[in-house]
């Protein structure tokens, strides 16, 4: 499993969405929050986004997307 860190240019990139747009999935609960990599920057695991993205190709629902994003944060904390 990786653990790069994307910033939001490749993160925009790779969903095809606007930053508004990516913000707005935030506040929605159909991304994951960012993590804080900086005093004043902030990134997303590659993996989160490999699975949302699966997820969206799969056709899964919007309350299937964020079980799912809980489930990516939740394991945040177990991460080593």
């Amino acid at each position: 499993m990786s653990h790069r860190i994307l910033r939001l240019p490749a993160i925009l990139k790779e969903r095809g969405r606007s930053r508004s747009a990516h913000y707005l999935d935030i506040q929605n609960g159909l991304f994951t929050k960012p993590v804080q990599i900086g005093t004043r920057a902030v990134g997303w695991p590659d993996a989160e986004l490999t699975a949302l993205n699966a997820a969206r190709i799969a056709g899964k629902s919007d309350e299937e997307i964020r079980a799912l994003v809980v489930k990516l944060e939740a394991a945040r904390k177990t991460a080593l």
